[in-house]
């Protein structure tokens, strides 16, 4: 059992009620009405589910020392009592972005597109963890899937941060996403 592993299973069950789920760019999800977060390996599709997606947590990466305390000392945990509202954002980068060096990608990530800076504007009232796709083999439909909860007097703040996250160099590299909004059932 890999205690890094979460399975997401879009369905008719799970402790987040779907409010929208749109195509930002590529392809879209079947719809669903739920989503189910476990942290354990799913090995199949569940009857009436319309998809699995699995990604394992892993160490920050893209970041120097500094930023990387930054972040930690900022970061809220995931499933705070007040924090209902929430996303699920997978996401796919092309070959030319994996085609890049560690050095080249870090350049594209921080230097030019300021993405954990951005990211810190935000802290801790909108909390989040990535979730590496890519490391689990090339069958897997996306590279990344963040899962971001927040308080909804946060809602614009999170819009505001994907929309700055969108307009990056970064994001020139990505071929497919998915935004997926979501209340989770109290």
């Amino acid at each position: 059992m890999n205690p890094r592993l979460y399975t997401f299973v879009g369905g008719n069950t799970g402790a987040w009620t779907v409010i929208s789920s749109k195509p930002y760019i590529g392809e879209p999800l079947p719809l669903v009405k739920k989503i189910d977060i476990l942290n354990s390996a799913v090995p199949a599709l569940p009857e009436g589910a319309g998809w699995l997606l699995r990604g394992v947590t892993s160490n920050i990466r893209y970041v120097n020392r500094d930023e990387k305390a930054q972040l930690v000392s900022k970061q809220a945990d995931l499933g705070r009592p007040e924090a209902t509202h929430g996303a699920l954002i997978p996401i796919r980068k092309n070959a030319k972005w994996w085609a890049l060096t560690q050095e080249e990608r870090r350049e594209l990530f921080e230097e030019r597109s300021h993405h954990t800076q951005t990211g810190l504007k935000y802290l801790p009232a909108i909390a989040r963890r990535l979730h590496h796709c890519r490391d689990l083999g090339e069958s897997e439909p996306f590279d990344f899937l963040t899962l971001f909860d927040y308080a909804p007097a946060d809602s614009a703040a999170f819009e505001d941060l994907v929309a700055a996250l969108r307009a990056t160099e970064e994001w020139k590299f990505v071929d497919r996403e998915v935004d997926i909004r979501m209340v989770r059932d109290v």
